[in-house]
């Protein structure tokens, strides 16, 4: 079996993944990482192999770990490609979570949106400097857009990566470990939203005729 990586978005082989499935396979590891913290302790009384991590955050961590790789190894499943950010976020997830296990010091996790927000602003960024609007790899499976439109939405994606990331820095070295949980899990995703509703009147003034769409 040959893997490759994943097409262009309007690529004629392009292999399209449920929307609905995306979306979990994106946000199922953030949702695994925020219980696992809340319910650390109760994880660690139920299961002694959690109980030698070191705590909530550590729990979190390793459970984290586990579950964007199985994230990762689903959507390969799926697609038989490899999905290029997914696989991106999930390098940094293993960096990062296993310097936090094996030093036992919670600031690389809380490093990692910060790295990761700056790479995925560089790339997108600097995808565009090639002519290659990176964005549609992740959203052609929910809009259908012209070339303009990938490169318009990809410059704006780009410039918010890297919001996220100050945004990051300036939180986690400004309130406490929970705090900065719920900040990842119930802020950046309002945040997102917000931002994701603001570039609707885009997507419409972009998007492909319908029978232009399913061709592609």
């Amino acid at each position: 079996m040959t893997i490759e990586l994943e097409r262009a978005p309007n690529a004629p082989d392009r292999k399209e993944v449920n929307p609905v499935l995306k979306l979990s396979l994106e946000l199922g590891p953030l949702v695994v990482f925020f219980l696992s913290n809340s319910y650390g302790n109760r994880l660690a009384e139920r299961f002694s192999l959690l109980d030698g991590l070191g705590g909530p955050i550590f729990i979190a961590t390793a459970l984290f770990i586990v579950a964007t790789l199985i994230s990762l190894v689903v959507s390969l499943a799926v697609t038989r490609r490899v999905p290029i950010m997914p696989l991106v976020t999930a390098i940094f997830v293993v960096a990062f979570g296993g310097l936090t296990l094996w030093l036992q010091d919670e600031t690389f996790i809380k490093m990692k949106p910060t790295i990761v927000n700056t790479l995925f602003g560089l790339i997108l960024l600097g995808g565009l400097a090639f002519g290659r609007p990176l964005l549609g790899y992740v959203f052609d499976s929910a809009f259908k857009l012209t070339d303009e439109g990938w490169t318009k939405l990809t410059y704006r994606w780009g410039l918010f990566f890297f919001f996220l990331a100050i945004a990051n820095e300036v939180v986690w070295r400004t309130v406490s470990t929970d705090m900065w949980v719920n900040f990842k899990t119930f802020g950046i995703m309002p945040i997102t939203f917000v931002f994701a509703l603001f570039q609707l009147p885009l997507l419409t003034r972009y998007a492909l005729p319908e029978e232009e769409g399913a061709k592609n």
